[in-house]
Formats: structure tokens, sequence, C-alpha cells
């Protein structure tokens, strides 16, 4: 049984130890900063290890409540002698790794629905239907002919959009009593993704700055590390229910919609050489939509590559050479989503200025504001 007396005396030979071991290494410490970091994990591994084998041994059926409080016989006289009992479980050593991987898989799938690949789909069953497409009996045929058949089995769109809504916020058109949409998704996924991309800037310039000294970069792996936690803890509270397996049909659905769109009768209608031509090409000519096949698809397969990284207890790790070389795993997907998000956002068209009309109740019509002119959105020349 452990006392409060054995565990303040535990924590007090804990810091004598490694105080007298910082002082031991002095001059060692000068020309190797890390090896501090050693010295603490190796102290800590130790006492938690002697700690761990006393869990569970003479313990006290009540939890030495009873002897606390003065009911046993054994009643302590002072404080000191009261039971304390062992740690339990850290909050974010508790992992869900499947439901993560699902939710990397469900944003990969997610990306392309946003890209259009099951719309192009339904819009060549429309045409293939109607005898518009020149097909009879081909792969891409056969290939949207099973679809259709195949469709009443599968999740509906509206399954789908639900499930994006309230796994990542994305899409909107559901009350809060049908779908809880998860709003913090995005924020917390981009403030992980900022702050690795930084944590690899901070790096390269301390290699470059100190190419010759052993000490630590100018990086905070504890920064990185809360993000990731608040990022997995996110995902682990919000992806419950039918995620997990909407996820590996839809994922089937999506590659049975790339043979499709790869097969050569569907590609000859079209002109493509391969299935993201003929996504950008169906998009332009029945929607109207100019695409961007290759910066969503990228965005696609590095945001799952991110997240998979999350569902490993890679976050966990404490020693920073350890975790750099963890960390490395998404070292280029981030650079790739950051990349490819920037580039969306300077293509997406820039809306024109909101006070160029401006309503008059007076009339009920709308007139032009006088201070902008609407072909340059600047003040007018006065004319005196």
């Amino acid at each position: 049984m452990s006392t409060t007396s054995d565990y303040n005396q535990m924590n007090t030979r804990k810091a004598f130890l490694l105080q007298s071991t910082i002082e031991a290494l002095g001059p060692e410490l000068v020309g190797n900063p890390e090896l501090a970091e050693v010295v603490n994990r190796v102290i800590d591994d130790q006492l938690d290890k002697d700690t761990e084998a006393q869990n569970g041994v003479h313990q006290e059926t009540d939890g030495g409540l009873a002897d606390l409080i003065g009911l046993g016989k054994d009643a302590p006289t002072d404080l000191g002698q009261a039971e304390m009992p062992p740690d339990f479980a850290d909050y974010d050593d508790t992992i869900a790794s499947d439901r993560i991987r699902a939710v990397a898989q469900l944003y990969h799938i997610c990306i392309h629905e946003i890209l259009g690949v099951f719309s192009v789909i339904d819009k060549l069953q429309e045409l293939f239907r109607a005898g518009t497409l020149r097909i009879s009996g081909g792969e891409g045929a056969l290939g949207l002919y099973r679809l259709e058949k195949q469709g009443i089995l599968r999740y509906t769109k509206r399954d789908r959009l639900m499930a994006y809504q309230r796994m990542f916020g994305y899409g909107r058109g559901y009350s809060t009593r049908t779908v809880r949409p998860n709003i913090e998704f995005h924020g917390l996924f981009k403030h992980f993704i900022i702050e690795v991309a930084e944590y690899w800037q901070q790096k390269r310039i301390s290699e470059v700055i100190r190419h010759n000294a052993n000490d630590p970069t100018f990086g905070s792996i504890a920064i990185v590390r809360r993000a990731a936690l608040d990022l997995r803890n996110n995902l682990k509270n919000t992806s419950y229910g039918n995620i997990n397996v909407l996820r590996i049909e839809t994922n089937q659905a999506l590659a049975e919609c790339f043979k499709v769109l790869e097969a050569p009768d569907i590609m000859a209608q079209f002109g493509a050489q391969n299935g993201w031509e003929t996504i950008e090409l169906v998009k332009w000519q029945y929607f109207q939509e100019s695409v961007q096949a290759s910066t969503m698809n990228r965005m696609a397969v590095a945001g799952r590559d991110i997240i998979d990284w999350l569902a490993e207890p890679y976050v966990l790790k404490n020693d920073r050479t350890q975790f750099e070389a963890l960390l490395y795993r998404i070292a280029e997907p981030v650079e790739d989503w950051l990349s490819s998000e920037e580039g969306m956002r300077m293509t997406r068209p820039t809306p024109p200025p909101r006070d160029v009309y401006v309503s008059n109740r007076s009339s009920g019509g709308i007139r032009r504001n006088p201070i902008y002119n609407r072909s340059n959105g600047r003040r007018p020349v006065s004319s005196e």
C-alpha cells in the first residue's frame, strides 16, 4: 500500500536524483544539450515502471476511505499515513485508431465528391439512358449499367452529404435536428497543418544558421503535439455511427466510378486521355464549371495521409529525435495540402464590390452607388 508520505518521498527522491545527475553531467551538458532530455526521459521511465509494478498490490477493498475517516482499527493518526491511490490513464493515451483511419478515407472521398466525380457519373448515366452517348456494349456501358443497378443498395447522395457535414462541417442544408455539423474540424485541421509546416521550416532555418551546433531546433514539439491531440480528440468524438461502413461502401463505389471514367468507350466520347480529363470535360461541357482536378486530388491524398498519421501513437513520443523521425512522414503531405489550398484560393473568382449597388428604398428599385465606379471600383473624377 502506497501512502501519502511514500508518494511525497518518491517525488523528493526523484527531484534529488535528477538534480544530482544534472550537476554531475555539467561539463557534458554544455557540449551536448540534448543529453538533458535523455536524462529526464530515462529517470521518468524508470520511476514509472516502479509505480506500475506496485499498482494493485495490497490495495484496500474500499480504497482506504474507511481508514481515512477513522472507521477502521488501523486508522491513520495523520494524513501522511493515508493511502495514496495510483495514477490512472491519461486522456490522450486512449486512441481509436480504426475510427480515425475511417475518417481519413472519408476525407479522401469527400474531396472527390466536391470535385464532382459522382455528379459526373450521374450525368453520364443520364446521357446513357437517353441514348446521347454513342456506346452500347463496351466497358463504360457495362460499368454505367452496374452502377445504376447497384445504386439501390448503396448509401444515397443525401446520406453522404450528411456524413460530410457531421464529420467535417463541409456543406449545408441540413438542420441541427438531422445532423450536428462539426464546425471545429477545419480550423483544427488547418491549425495542425500550419504548425507542422512551421516546425519543419524552423528546423531548416536552424540547420542553415547553426549547422555545426548540436543545439535543438527552433521548433517546439509541444506546440505540434497539442495541435495534433486537439484534432485527434475532435475526430475521435465525432466518428461514431455509420462513418466506418459508409466509407467502405463509398470507397468501393468511387473505385468503380473511376473504372467507368477510364473506360475506352467513355473517353473516346469526349476525346479524353484519362479519367481526370473525362471529369474536367464533362464538368465544363454540361455544368459550365472549370474544376481543378489535379489540385483537389493532391489535397485529398495529402489530407488522408495527415489524418492517417494521427491514427498511430506517434504524437505521444516525448523524445525529440524519435518525434521528428515520425513527424517526417507527413512533412511532404503538409506542404502539398497547404500549396493546394493556397492555389485554389488564388484562382477563385473575385466577387464584385458589395457597395457598387445599393438599395433605393424610396423608389423600390436599385440605383448606382455614386461613390464607386463599376469598372474599377474607384471614386469618379469630379467634373468641376
